[in-house]
């Protein structure tokens, strides 16, 4: 996944690749630098993560306009500006040809499934209702069509980018 992340004020650019064979583990590159480390989700926005050998704690706040983040004494202000969102907002009022891959946009636990397989959908009808940091997040159809196939069920933990329904 590729974001623009704006940390305390500076725009850095984000990949990140995880390991097929072991989940925590990722390459992440940063302005075109590598770094390996090792990511556990411990608690509700709460990661232990190895890097260079040293662990980290690292905990975050959700705020208004971004995430607050600490790490030790330090606190660092970050917005992620997600391309896929992006692309949403963008093309907000036309219909996306070709299927659309619904994704979580962060990880939780899929509380509500609002539609089945089959069903068809309406641009901006809610498919599924996520809980994350004991929220709940409507996720929404980006076009109008049918729900090809519908990957998450009730009471389902899933991750970020994970797709949970395929609208076509």
């Amino acid at each position: 996944m590729k974001y623009e992340v704006v940390i305390n004020g500076t725009p850095h650019s984000v990949e990140i690749f995880p390991f097929a064979d072991r989940p925590s583990r990722v390459i992440v590159k940063i302005d075109g630098r590598h770094v390996e480390a090792d990511a556990v989700n411990i608690a509700p926005w709460v990661y232990s993560i190895i890097l260079n050998g040293r662990s980290h704690e690292v905990r975050g706040e959700p705020q208004a306009s971004g995430l607050l983040l600490h790490v030790g004494e330090f606190e660092y202000r970050v917005e992620i500006v997600d391309p896929r969102s992006w692309r949403r907002e963008r093309s907000a009022g036309t219909n996306p040809s070709g299927p659309q891959q619904v994704v979580a946009s962060m990880a939780g636990k899929v509380v509500r499934v609002l539609v089945a397989d089959g069903d068809h959908v309406e641009s901006g009808q809610g498919l599924l209702v996520v809980e994350a940091m004991k929220m709940q997040n409507e996720i929404r159809s980006a076009k109008a069509g049918t729900v090809k196939r519908l990957l998450a069920t009730q009471g389902q933990s899933v991750r970020s980018g994970e797709v949970l329904a395929v609208i076509t």
